[in-house]
């Protein structure tokens, strides 16, 4: 009875020890992309596997309340977590097949509905012919008129897509111009832009901007800025994404006192997050001192999370 009694505190101490274990990282990883996905389309576009992914986590649960820390559990949470993730991916994608589909059934709509039209009066002039040869050469006159402004709609379209294309390769110039997932990203070395240290626009960056400007006034209505700043790992952090944040909306400043709307937009610090070179050398920390404006249309904007609003304060 002793021996049973000098064991019941040190078996209290090892449940005390077991129930005080908190959840793995890789449940903490699972909780937190469930409640991502929950977020995201995933809940309207793939409710299933949202379901799915809720089941998993929930056998993740199970398994840290029966043995918290165990191998068991971090492979369910793993599991979990990668099922989540795969319903925000397949909720983004459903949502977007399904406004391609609405977007297609709509134009076959509209074409439809000009079909409709264009037979319509095929066989009003048809019937007019019977009656009168005035009424047949009004009719082939409207549908002349008809092809020419649809003619001339589409070149005007044509027209403007291709300078709003020219606009922005004629940035190679100044800039460099390349087409990334997110969008078309024009960087700017940010030592023609700003002195070391400074968020001010040196004279030279202002002529590089208007040329910017110029050609962010030529894209259509529908595409959106993103300006980023970014700074080399000298200094710090607190300090890096202030001025990258700075100098983002000083750029942003100065293309819309040049004319570009300001909804179309936004600006951010990023500081010394995504260098693009080493920060060991002169060279490469020079390239990481730099200003990206990504141009992005809204479906692109929203995948990558960003909008048409500025970003100020704290980066």
């Amino acid at each position: 009875m002793k021996l049973i009694s000098s064991l019941c505190p040190l078996s209290l101490l090892v449940a005390i020890g077991c129930a005080a274990t908190g959840p793995s990282p890789e449940l903490i990883d699972a909780r937190r992309a469930y409640d991502e996905a929950r977020a995201s389309n995933a809940a309207t576009y793939s409710p299933d596997k949202l379901l799915t992914a809720k089941q998993a986590l929930e056998k993740a649960e199970s398994a840290h309340a029966d043995d918290a820390g165990s191998f068991e559990e971090r492979s369910l949470a793993y599991v979990a977590q990668r099922k989540a993730q795969y319903a925000s991916v397949y909720g983004s994608y459903e949502k977007d097949r399904r406004d391609q589909t609405e977007a297609e059934q709509a134009y076959r709509n509209k074409q439809d509905l000009l079909r409709r039209n264009a037979e319509k009066q095929a066989t009003e002039a048809q019937r007019t012919l019977a009656a009168t040869w005035d009424n047949l050469s009004n009719a082939r006159k409207e549908i002349a008129q008809g092809k020419a402004e649809l003619a001339s709609e589409k070149a005007a379209r044509e027209k403007a897509e291709a300078s709003a294309a020219a606009a922005l390769a004629s940035l190679n110039k100044i800039a460099q111009v390349k087409e990334e997932s997110r969008g078309i990203v024009i960087t700017l070395d940010g030592q023609v832009l700003f002195v070391t240290g400074k968020a001010e626009l040196l004279p030279i960056a202002r002529d590089r901007l208007n040329q910017v400007a110029k050609s962010l006034k030529e894209l259509d209505d529908d595409k959106l800025v993103s300006i980023e700043g970014f700074t080399d790992s000298r200094g710090a952090d607190d300090m890096n994404m202030k001025l990258s944040t700075d100098r983002a909306n000083a750029v942003k400043d100065y293309l819309v006192s040049q004319g570009v709307k300001a909804e179309k937009l936004r600006a951010v610090g990023r500081g010394e997050a995504s260098p693009v070179a080493s920060n060991d050398t002169p060279e490469g920390r020079a390239n990481n001192r730099r200003v990206e404006l990504v141009v992005s249309t809204s479906a692109q904007a929203a995948a990558n999370n960003s909008g048409p609003s500025s970003t100020t304060g704290t980066k």
